[in-house]
């Protein structure tokens, strides 16, 4: 019976190992939890977001700037002077088909002219009819899967007349592994 089990356990090891993963981006907020694909075609910004969540980078900050029928906005806030810092920024990475359609996650900027994005600040398109004048100068890089119920009630709070929620709205940003199946129970995304 003991050996009836052991291979029982080990098939389903082997089973589960054989599966394809992908590294999620996981959005923990007091509202509920956002999933995020990564894209392939933007290989730099999805590095970076996986590095900065592993990091904790976020951990302390919150989505400081929420617009509704527009977007969240997360991660370090503007500053008056912009971003300067060149660990913080990377080249553009944009892709025809990736575009800031309901859910779109983007890399924010500041108005510099090679359009570089600011590592450290990220957005959600709000808007069920996307952001399409964003397109070409921001760069998109994932796509929320699971969650948008979440970023609908996030634009919904108190904010004052800079766009700050009035209640912090904390971040937990991590990655966790999903198996395709598992990613495939939120969108029919396969890269």
């Amino acid at each position: 019976m003991k050996t009836f089990l052991t291979l029982i356990v080990m098939s389903m090891v082997i089973t589960y190992s054989d599966q394809k993963t992908y590294q999620i981006g996981e959005i923990k907020t007091q509202k509920g939890d956002i999933l995020v694909w990564l894209y392939e075609e933007t290989p730099n910004h999805k590095k970076s977001f996986i590095q900065l969540a592993k990091d904790g980078y976020w951990d302390s900050l919150t989505f400081n700037r929420v617009i509704p029928n527009f977007v969240v906005q997360g991660g370090c806030p503007d500053t008056p002077e912009g971003f300067n810092d060149p660990e913080y920024l990377l080249e553009p990475e944009f892709d025809n088909k990736l575009t800031h359609e309901y859910g779109a996650l983007g890399a924010g900027r500041d108005g510099n002219l090679e359009k570089l994005s600011a590592r450290c600040q990220f957005y959600i398109v709000q808007n069920k009819e996307g952001e399409h004048r964003l397109d070409g100068d921001y760069t998109v890089f994932g796509k929320v899967i699971k969650g948008m119920d979440v970023v609908d009630a996030i634009v919904k709070v108190e904010r004052d007349s800079t766009n700050k929620p009035l209640v912090p709205i904390t971040l937990d940003v991590n990655i966790i592994e999903l198996t395709e199946k598992e990613v495939l129970k939120y969108t029919s995304v396969r890269h």
